[in-house]
């Protein structure tokens, strides 16, 4: 049975529910969705004692006003924007009881770009395609396919959690400038010597027009060997597309499912949560690193993963 578990005073930039994604759609032009973060969501659902990849809110920039209609654990995680629980500050990255008739608020940013709130079991909508992530563009999933609104109800099945908190080591720092760690792409011939040199020596600040679908980035202008078009094919999650412009847009949680610019490369798995975390006007660098090395990367990380949900249910 679900039970109303916040009402939305003020419904944020642009908050949604989220979970790790829906996967196996691609063919028929579905995008995977899911949390831009999906580490901070993990970490948010490995507190309050769900299951990893749980449905959370997700947050950009401005944080929601949520008014508690139940007792319930949070954990809130990734971008810190001041949260707060009845104008009284609270810490990120554990798990924390909201009674009843309590407000959760947020305020300044202080780092980051997107903020987690896990809710101890879960928030209750459909699975549409085996998830229950909003894909804003198909305007299907999560609360009627849609951001919150005012006057919105979330409904789960509350429990109380306590004292779980994650050690310092585990919590991920949000740096300007970023390094992200690339695999050369099967399209690099499309581009000229200096270009890709210039794509691996050049500073590009991330753009004010970038969103789930991508993050738009201005910079050196990277040079084709001859046009940016290519026949259209299968695109991955932190792809990077260079435009006839020059300008390189990395593809994120929402990206198209095919496309029809030559990419230079890909972010690895293990930097796009900090990517994520990346605000407009955040200066990028590009470092390319072996496919052996990446794989190894999200080895250990998915290691680290598993050994602290083990470790949090014992």
């Amino acid at each position: 049975m679900k039970t109303p578990i916040f009402k939305v005073i003020k419904p944020g930039l642009q908050t949604t529910v989220q979970d790790l994604g829906r996967y196996g759609f691609r063919e028929y032009g579905v995008s995977p969705s899911g949390a831009m973060d999906s580490y901070s969501l993990q970490m948010g659902n490995l507190l309050v004692g769900n299951v990893l990849g749980e449905a959370a809110l997700e947050a950009p920039l401005i944080g929601p006003v949520l008014l508690a209609l139940h007792d319930v654990s949070i954990a809130i995680c990734g971008g810190n924007f001041t949260p707060k629980i009845n104008n009284k500050e609270i810490h990120l990255w554990r798990c924390t009881v909201i009674k009843k008739g309590q407000t959760l608020s947020f305020g300044r940013v202080k780092e980051g770009a997107r903020t987690y709130i896990s809710v101890a079991g879960g928030i209750h909508v459909p699975l549409v395609l085996n998830s229950k992530s909003t894909y804003l563009t198909g305007k299907f999933g999560g609360l009627d396919g849609r951001a919150l609104k005012e006057g919105d109800i979330l409904y789960g099945k509350p429990y109380i959690r306590r004292n779980r908190f994650l050690h310092a080591k585990f919590i991920p720092e949000y740096t300007n400038p970023l390094t992200l760690r690339i695999i050369a792409g099967h399209h690099k011939d499309k581009f000229t010597s200096l270009g890709f040199e210039t794509f691996l020596t050049g500073e590009y600040i991330i753009s004010p027009q970038s969103n789930r679908m991508g993050y738009q980035l201005s910079g050196p202008k990277i040079e084709h060997s001859s046009t940016a078009d290519i026949i259209s094919d299968a695109i991955p999650l932190g792809g990077i597309q260079v435009t006839s412009s020059g300008q390189p847009i990395i593809l994120m949680a929402e990206h198209q499912t095919t496309g029809g610019y030559s990419r230079i490369g890909t972010v690895i798995s293990t930097d796009i949560p900090l990517l994520a975390q990346a605000k407009p006007g955040t200066m990028v660098k590009f470092k390319e690193i072996s496919l052996q090395s990446a794989q190894n990367l999200i080895i250990e990380c998915k290691k680290t993963i598993k050994y602290l949900n083990l470790l949090s249910r014992s």
